[in-house]
């Protein structure tokens, strides 16, 4: 199988990595699921994991073609929008995100909200297939976490996001809007029946009792090791297990900002007439939802 390059990016604060995946033959490359650093405290933003890809991208002399997300991100803000904005590197996404735009435009009451996915330049169907340099890439649409998720499959390498995570980490909550944890199994159980040499690079690390931080796996490790997999081996026992827990979960700190920027493809709201911009927080939408 074609092998990519790829170097991974965490951001500690929300667990995240982003990759940067190139072809070793022509140099083009993706950037896959960007983060924008924001702090909710002071409501400041700053762009140092993507000005660090960048600058790692202009070290190796590569050219960058696309930039990817795998879904609407509910615990980072995307920084898509501003690597596109540097670069002039069309952004994609899977064609789901119109579904996932409807959701949130609603939570939002932004009924003028365009939820057509034209704050992208290229939405993915499922199946569809692409070039990264002389590398052979395709989508598969991998829903569950949320109606959107995809897994970009460049070469030997799958990159997962929010399905499965470490083995020791498990698979990821599919309880938020369009969220459904019997299309999370079925998802990855399409992952597992990637050819068995596949490298999966999954989106979070949340480094179970504190060890180094890990972000590649293989199919046999996945189905030897994965907690869930191993205790909940049948569809029913793991839809069950994981609504039961998700449902203890609280919502993760940063959704109801960071979704307002990226089902915009990662832009910023715009500034109203104090040249200020502002987050808009629905109160009590998600009354019941446990508290940290």
């Amino acid at each position: 199988m074609q092998k990519p390059d790829i170097a991974a990016f965490y951001d500690q604060r929300t667990g995240s990595v982003q990759y940067v995946v190139a072809d070793p033959e022509t140099l083009d490359c993706v950037i896959i699921d960007p983060v924008l650093e924001y702090d909710e405290k002071s409501g400041q933003t700053a762009t140092h994991h993507a000005d660090e890809m960048l600058d790692y991208i202009a070290r190796r002399n590569y050219r960058l073609v696309r930039i990817l997300d795998t879904h609407p991100h509910a615990d980072h803000l995307s920084a898509a929008h501003y690597l596109h904005t540097r670069t002039g590197a069309p952004t994609a996404i899977g064609a789901e995100v119109k579904k996932v735009q409807k959701i949130w435009s609603e939570l939002y009451n932004w009924p003028d909200l365009a939820c057509d996915g034209s704050q992208w330049d290229h939405l993915f169907e499922d199946g569809e297939t692409f070039k990264v340099g002389n590398l052979n890439a395709r989508v598969i649409h991998s829903p569950g976490h949320t109606l959107a998720s995809i897994t970009y499959v460049i070469g030997d390498a799958a990159f997962i996001h929010d399905t499965l995570f470490m083995p020791d980490g498990g698979t990821a909550r599919a309880d938020f809007p369009g969220g459904d944890a019997t299309a999370l199994w079925n998802s990855i159980q399409t992952i597992l029946q990637l050819p068995e040499d596949t490298r999966l690079f999954t989106g979070h690390d949340y480094r179970p009792n504190g060890r180094e931080v890990r972000w590649e796996s293989r199919i046999d490790e996945q189905l030897q090791d994965n907690i869930h997999l191993n205790r909940y081996r049948d569809e029913d026992s793991f839809v069950t297990a994981r609504q039961s827990r998700d449902a203890t979960l609280p919502i993760p700190k940063l959704m109801l900002h960071a979704l307002q920027v990226n089902i915009r493809g990662g832009r910023l709201p715009e500034p109203e007439s104090n040249g200020q911009r502002y987050i808009k927080i629905p109160l009590g939408r998600f009354d019941g939802a446990p508290w940290e």
